[in-house]
């Protein structure tokens, strides 16, 4: 089982990147799958997430309007497309299975993730 994250980078305030987790060992569609991220000195932050059951989506309020989860099953990979990007988005993204398939929300948490990608946003 394993999770791959990729397309981080440093990116202009305001600008756009699009990030890809990779999933191989399982199948993605059976699980509830989301982002999370964690920058220096601050708390893990839900930033966004799908629940298995009925594929509803949430997130964070910091993120709402600017980024938008998806899934391509036939790739069994999940993307998070990031727009109007702010300095207080810099930090290390994880995708992650979620503890509870079903549940995606406020008070989702996460489960098993990968190794993350650094996202850096220079104001």
């Amino acid at each position: 089982v394993q999770l791959v994250e990729s397309g981080g980078g440093l990116v202009q305030a305001g600008g756009s990147l699009r990030l890809s987790c990779a999933a191989s060992g399982f199948t993605l569609d059976y699980y509830g799958i989301g982002w999370f991220r964690q920058a220096p000195g601050k708390e893990r932050e839900g930033v966004s997430c799908i629940s298995s059951s009925d594929g509803s989506t949430y997130y964070a309020d910091s993120v709402k309007g600017r980024f938008t989860i998806s899934r391509d099953n036939a790739r069994n990979t999940l993307y998070l497309q990031m727009n109007s990007l702010k300095a207080e988005d810099t930090a290390v993204y994880y995708c992650s299975t979620l503890f509870i398939s079903e549940l995606c929300g406020p008070t989702t948490t996460f489960d098993y993730w990968g190794q993350g990608t650094q996202v850096t946003v220079s104001s």
